[in-house]
């Protein structure tokens, strides 16, 4: 995901997060995620590639 991607993100939060706003939100693409804070979307974001976000859902799954 390049910066221009970044502006046209979807961001989605997990159906498991209810109707709060206490979640966190993730953004995909062909070459990785992103993840930021639901309560604070400006402040920044954790950036994956595809091969750090497959480790991270393998690790998170286990």
């Amino acid at each position: 995901m390049t910066v221009s991607d970044h502006a046209g993100a979807v961001w989605r939060k997990s159906s498991h997060s209810g109707a709060g706003n206490d979640c966190v939100e993730i953004a995909l693409a062909h070459s990785g995620a992103r993840v930021r804070d639901s309560k604070n979307p400006e402040a920044g974001m954790l950036r994956f590639d595809a091969t750090g976000w497959a480790t991270f859902l393998t690790a998170a799954k286990g």
